[in-house]
């Protein structure tokens, strides 16, 4: 089955059973007996003890403390060892980590530590009534089983309140959801806006012009990596917007097992949006990767469905996370394409244009970009003072002295050979002079 499964994109891997990843509101059926909240902070979830996948206790201590030495010196290692920080984000954050961890990767550290007091400010102050009432709303549909509740009404409040121009977005939900399972409502909120802002600038807009671009990219990327899977969405009228939007927004929170959700998050924290990219083609092929799963889906119904309702036991995250990251498909892959789709817009679209140059990519370029504005605001020059003053009155020109017939009076010091003998003591070594000029 694995090597049907891989035909199209990348090399086959074995599948493994791994009963913990559970947790995901869809998931549970409803509270336990006693309501107590498994290792993931779900009520009645059933991960409140490690499966028979997840990595042996030894192995997790050896990860936590090689984070633990990389945080520490945080700079050092993310200017010299980057490579390291990467490898580990694809193996895992351990979970004990991870609100260590998450901040440092995205920014929001730094963002907090240049505006204390904002988000106390931004929490306690009245919202908007529109938004407010949208938020309450939608509360409800957040992972309505998880103990984080109570925070995420203020941590989405203040968003809309920071960024009134850009307001909230119902997807916004899902993500600082997530954060909040981790983090206090203070570093979660920071997180929002790192995410919002630099991972995924106009995603959570009121014209969502970034999406629309990246859907076109990710039709492009089908149509190279996967043709028959294309070419059979194409027969049947799947769009990618009917399906990659839910994914990418929500940043995959409300579509995988909730271990593998943090695992992409991981991924995604460290190296960017190339990693949705990734996880997308990957769902999409073990949807649609062979013949006999195009043939049971005659049309866009069940496309659709095959898309949303893949087996469970394939995306268990160790065998699916290894498949994600063998996806052949680097940045400058994803740039080229996103370039192509870029020349491809009508220039007659409603709303701005999108602005891929406002993305960074990754834990990378966010730390090199803030080291960059560190050292801009600690070094910036004064603005210089123009000072205007009169000019100087001029001075008559220097003559040269007469000294036509005049005499000059003088002693001739000589500084080597024997002495001059003389009758005065103090005199000797020099000699005077009589010099009259005509």
């Amino acid at each position: 089955m694995a090597q049907a499964l891989g035909e199209d994109l990348v090399q086959p891997c074995e599948l493994q059973d791994d009963s913990s990843s559970l947790g995901s509101d869809s998931e549970l059926s409803g509270p336990g007996p006693y309501r107590q909240a498994d290792r993931y902070g779900f009520i009645g979830g059933s991960s409140a003890e490690p499966g028979p996948g997840h990595p042996p206790a030894d192995l997790i201590r050896q990860r936590e403390m090689k984070w633990v030495e990389m945080t520490s010196h945080w700079e050092k290692t993310m200017s010299r060892r980057y490579k390291k920080v990467k490898m580990q984000c694809r193996k895992g954050i351990p979970s004990a980590l991870r609100a260590r961890c998450w901040p440092l990767l995205c920014g929001a550290h730094v963002c907090q530590k240049n505006s204390p007091g904002t988000y106390q400010e931004l929490a306690e102050a009245p919202g908007d009534p529109q938004w407010m009432e949208t938020i309450g709303r939608d509360l409800h549909r957040q992972f309505p089983l998880h103990e984080m509740q109570q925070g995420l009404l203020q941590v989405l409040k203040a968003y809309t309140l920071y960024r009134p121009e850009q307001g909230y977005c119902q997807a916004q939900g899902p993500v600082a959801a997530v954060l909040l399972m981790h983090l206090p409502p203070e570093e979660a909120f920071w997180c929002l806006v790192q995410i919002c802002e630099v991972y995924l600038p106009g995603y959570y807009g009121p014209h969502m012009e970034a999406v629309q671009l990246d859907a076109e990219v990710f039709m492009a990327l089908l149509r190279r990596l996967l043709p028959r899977v294309h070419k059979h969405l194409q027969q049947v009228g799947v769009g990618p917007l009917l399906y990659l939007p839910e994914w990418f927004l929500c940043l995959f929170a409300r579509s995988l097992p909730f271990p593998t959700v943090l695992r992409v998050w991981d991924a995604f924290l460290s190296e960017g949006v190339k990693v949705l990219f990734r996880v997308g083609l990957t769902l999409v092929r073990l949807a649609l990767g062979t013949a006999e799963q195009r043939l049971a889906c005659p049309g866009l119904l069940e496309t659709l469905g095959a898309l949303r309702t893949i087996p469970p036991a394939q995306l268990q995250e160790e065998a699916f996370m290894s498949q994600v990251h063998s996806v052949a498909l680097s940045e400058h892959d994803l740039q080229r394409q996103i370039r192509a789709q870029l020349a491809q817009l009508p220039e007659s679209a409603s709303g701005p244009p999108p602005r891929p140059q406002a993305r960074l990519p990754g834990a990378q370029a966010i730390f090199e970009a803030q080291q960059l504005a560190g050292a801009r605001g600690g070094t910036r020059p004064e603005v210089p003072r123009i000072v205007v003053q009169p000019p100087e009155e001029p001075r008559p020109p220097r003559r040269k002295p007469q000294t036509r017939g005049k005499t000059f009076h003088g002693l001739l010091t000589r500084s080597r050979g024997p002495p001059i003998e003389g009758p005065s003591r103090s005199h000797r070594g020099s000699t005077s002079f009589l010099d009259t000029r005509f």
